[in-house]
Parts: structure tokens; sequence; C-alpha cells
């Protein structure tokens, strides 16, 4: 964890898999960066988590898709609150560069 930085520099390769950086935790909080680059949930796989989700978009662009087949698009500035337990999942990230999240999952 570092106390100052930028989101957008220094972004690791995420070509071949996500990548998730833990930028502050406590016991109730955790902010983390997250870089995509063409991935997405596999088929049939949902995310439900125990915290509450509030997702920014900062690069790139995504999908996200609830269980009842709902879906987001996301472009830069764009955000998301997923509650706590709300199933979901990436549908889609984009392949031609970088995805950059902004994560803050916290209790509800």
């Amino acid at each position: 964890m570092k106390d100052v930085g930028n989101l957008l520099q220094g972004l690791p390769d995420a070509a071949q898999g996500e990548v998730f950086e833990a930028l502050v935790r406590t016991g109730d909080v955790l902010v983390e960066r997250i870089v995509s680059q063409g991935q997405a949930s596999p088929p049939g796989v949902w995310y439900e988590q125990s915290r509450a989700e509030w997702v920014l978009l900062l690069q790139g662009a995504a999908r996200l898709e609830w269980e009842n087949g709902e879906q987001v698009a996301l472009q830069p500035g764009d955000y998301v609150l997923i509650a706590a337990g709300r199933r979901h999942r990436v549908a889609w990230t984009e392949r031609a560069g970088p995805t950059v999240w902004l994560a803050l999952h916290f209790l509800p």
C-alpha cells in the first residue's frame, strides 16, 4: 500500500488475467484497483459478496450483468453500487487496452 499514487500510471499487464491491487484495507473497508483486459466471468459463474461494492470505471469499457438478465454498460466515469448478496458477473471488458476499475468494498 502506498500513501500517494496515480491510479492510471504503472498499470500492470492484465492480458493474461485480471490484476487486483489493494490500496486501502481496514477491518471494514477495502479499496482496490482492478485492471482487466478482455476478461469476463466464466459462463454460469456469479459473484455473491457479503459486502457491498461501489465500482467506478476509470479507463476502458466493461459490461456487468445481474442474475435477472439486466446488464449495465460502463464507460469512464460511470459507477455502480452492487448491494451485498446481489449476484452479478463481469460480462465483458475491452480487449484493446486496459480497463481500470476503482472498487470500494464495505459492510452494508
